[in-house]
């Protein structure tokens, strides 16, 4: 499981409600930073920043997400991830994803390319020196790209407890279906305040690394910012949590509801 933390993290942010909307969510310059917690132990921080920049010309955000162990954690397992999207500015698709990774020794250095108009991503391992070809599912997304691109979407008074949504995403060599459903608002305690929240459960594998299919719950600030602000996890051995520590750059106020 450790191996997977930041990465289990990333793949969390992706789920979201898939509705039009054409409030942006989010600027150049957003920032966030979240505190990991597996177990007892502060394992990781994990930070989150949007920058701009081109892509063969075309402007594009480029977010960055990186994930480093701290504590008890980095000295018998020390983990370094390094996590990019290149998304279009109006569709939100992405261009190029970048996944580098250093956990405990597993290593990973992957690029992938997408062709949307072709349905395929080109993936370059770096470490193996190798090119593949895969057929992807239409308006395909990464890790990252989905998170930012959901951020956008969400259309809060239409979302109902229950409801289920899916995504496709594609994560190195692999078309996953994403399916979430819809808990319901709650309003809980933060660092900030207390926080008016969207509840989300995303359905997973149970087994190796989750203890049930419902094993997680995830919620964003239910305002136009759409920030997660906390994530738990049940997991096969232990549990893990992560909780929004620190932000800049947001686009919108971050609504606290004062007592």
């Amino acid at each position: 499981m450790k191996k997977s933390v930041f990465a289990m993290f990333l793949f969390l942010l992706a789920g979201f409600a898939l509705q039009a909307q054409s409030q942006k969510a989010f600027n150049a310059g957003e920032w966030f930073k979240f505190r990991i917690h597996y177990g007892p132990f502060n394992a990781s921080f994990a930070t989150l920043e949007v920058d701009e920049t081109q892509i063969n010309g075309t402007p594009v955000y480029h977010i960055e997400g990186k994930g480093k162990s701290t504590g008890l954690l980095h000295w018998f397992f020390k983990v370094d991830d390094n996590y990019q999207t290149y998304i279009d500015k109006q569709t939100g698709k992405p261009y190029k994803f970048i996944r580098n990774i250093n956990e405990g020794g597993y290593t990973k250095d992957l690029e992938i390319e997408f062709d949307h108009s072709d349905n395929k991503a080109y993936v370059f391992d770096k470490k193996h020196n190798e090119n593949h070809t895969y057929t992807t599912k239409p308006n395909v997304h990464d890790m990252l790209s989905a998170f930012y691109y959901i951020r956008n979407n969400i259309k809060n008074d239409e979302l109902r407890p229950g409801d289920e949504m899916r995504l496709n995403l594609f994560i190195d060599d692999e078309n996953m279906d994403f399916k979430l459903k819809f808990l319901g608002r709650e309003v809980i305690k933060t660092k900030f305040g207390k926080v008016a929240t969207l509840k989300f459960r995303p359905y997973v594998m149970a087994g190796r690394v989750f203890k049930e299919q419902e094993s997680l719950t995830f919620w964003v600030s239910d305002d136009a910012n759409k920030v997660p602000v906390k994530i738990e996890a049940n997991l096969a051995v232990g549990s893990l949590d992560a909780d929004l520590d620190s932000y800049k750059g947001l686009k919108h106020p971050f609504k606290i509801i004062m007592d």
